[in-house]
């Protein structure tokens, strides 16, 4: 018989956030100011964009102004997954912009080696660790998948190993699944720590950090850009506005991404008795072949953290902050725990939260410019934010430079994706995909419509 966990005393906020010091303390902002550069939210995109920044400009005077606490939404939210691509892999890289397939691949992995490298100088003691990542296949339509993502792999120049049997037992021993592609340079952080070690690093270095200041409104002046907030006004010669899946500010781009709400459970910490049950002996991150997938890694005192397979949309773009608690897609997740480590039947949950992914219908962010060329933006990163939003800031601080690098001549940055439809239509476009998605994982047989999809470069996942 499944054991059923009363989530009711599970802590419903994300493990990570217990694993720092209490929150930096910044002050809302209570006088009008000016400044050479503002930021628009303190999450990973934000903090990044202002340390770069910091390095590009050493005299500017630059501001974060950010809503709630500094990475209190997707950046503290996460897995802590941090992938060697900024296009959300190399499938989706070669799917949609073939032409340019390598060099999204050469930057993605080069941006993975500057942010370790960043960490170490800025002294940042994030729980960074490269030890790979494992993809697990349970149907035979997935490992067709796994192989074929191996040629894929094998094409770019890219190590991967394919995994049967005693291979994969060394890696994982679940019955779920018999194959898997283990691809060892991959990464995973400690989100809350790598958060509070940039933004730290950014007040070390001149920047000015402002939460519970909430941008309200935004205006072209003559040669600024004016900030409202509820206590005072920021007059900003540029602007970046790094701010995920909230609403966006301008209109214009509210069509272009949706809020898709993610759930995550952590376990007690496991033994090494346990771990050995499961053949899970290293550092590496998992996750499965599904549409309707599950991520899952360790954390530094080994637990467990699983994730995933719910992906929740609700009518009218709902943001709500009490959608974040969904006991029902806690006990999913707990059932296909079970189910995949049966080897822990008694394991309890310690925590169960969720967070919003700020999802496109390219499954790639994008960048763009407003306001004469004062104002930059970044969103859609949809679940795979953790090192893209490094790119995107550098990026983002490309354009309002008026400069052309490699990075701003990608077509996968110059691009936007379609907007989603007016409701009623979204919701029943996002639950038809999901419905296929769902039969194709039960199948192995895609449907019409997201064969059309496909062709149109319009996806959907997390």
């Amino acid at each position: 018989m499944t054991k059923h966990s009363d989530f009711t005393k599970a802590r419903k906020s994300p493990f990570w956030s217990e694993t720092v010091p209490p929150k930096i303390d910044c002050q809302q902002l209570s006088a009008d100011l000016s400044c050479d550069l503002a930021i628009i939210g303190g999450g990973f995109t934000g903090l990044w964009s202002a340390l770069k920044a910091r390095e590009r400009f050493p005299d500017a005077s630059i501001v974060i102004l950010e809503a709630g606490n500094i990475g209190n939404a997707a950046s503290g939210r996460n897995g802590g997954f941090c992938a060697p691509s900024i296009s959300h892999g190399v499938s989706n890289a070669l799917a949609r912009w073939p032409a340019e397939a390598d060099t999204l691949i050469k930057l993605g992995r080069r941006n993975l080696d500057e942010l370790e490298e960043d960490l170490a100088c800025y002294g940042i003691d994030g729980e960074f660790e490269r030890e790979g990542k494992l993809n697990v296949a349970a149907t035979p339509w997935q490992i067709e998948g796994l192989k074929s993502t191996k040629a894929s792999y094998a094409r770019c120049g890219i190590q991967a190993d394919y995994l049967e049997g005693d291979a994969l037992k060394m890696r994982l021993n679940s019955p779920k699944y018999s194959a898997g592609l283990f691809e060892p340079d991959y990464a995973q952080l400690n989100p809350a720590k790598v958060v509070d070690g940039l933004a730290s690093a950014a007040l070390k270095r001149g920047v000015e950090i402002y939460q519970y200041s909430t941008v309200t409104g935004l205006a072209p002046a003559k040669n600024h850009v004016v900030l409202a907030t509820a206590s005072a006004v920021v007059n900003a010669k540029q602007v970046i506005m790094a701010t995920n899946a909230a609403t966006p500010l301008l209109r214009r781009l509210r069509s272009r991404i949706i809020p898709i709400f993610d759930y995550t459970l952590v376990t007690e910490p496991l033994t090494d008795a346990q771990l050995s049950a499961i053949g899970w002996q290293g550092r590496h991150g998992i996750a499965d072949s599904g549409n309707q997938f599950h991520y899952s890694r360790k954390t530094a005192d080994n637990r467990i953290l699983w994730g995933g397979y719910d992906a929740i949309y609700h009518f009218g773009n709902k943001r709500d902050e009490a959608l974040q608690n969904r006991p029902e897609s806690y006990r999913r997740l707990e059932e296909n725990f079970r189910e995949t480590f049966p080897a822990l039947p008694d394991v309890g949950f310690s925590h169960a939260w969720g967070g919003i992914i700020d999802t496109s219908a390219r499954l790639t962010f994008f960048v763009g410019m407003a306001m004469q060329g004062r104002l930059a933006y970044a969103l859609g990163f949809t679940g795979q934010g953790v090192s893209a939003t490094r790119f995107a800031a550098l990026a983002m601080l490309d354009m309002l430079q008026n400069v052309k690098t490699e990075r701003t001549e990608l077509r996968m940055i110059r691009s936007h994706p379609v907007p989603f439809p007016p409701e009623p239509l979204r919701t029943l476009a996002v639950k038809w995909a999901q419905n296929d998605l769902a039969h194709e994982d039960k199948t192995g047989r895609r449907s019409l419509m997201l064969k059309t999809l496909d062709r149109l470069g319009i996806g959907f996942g997390s």
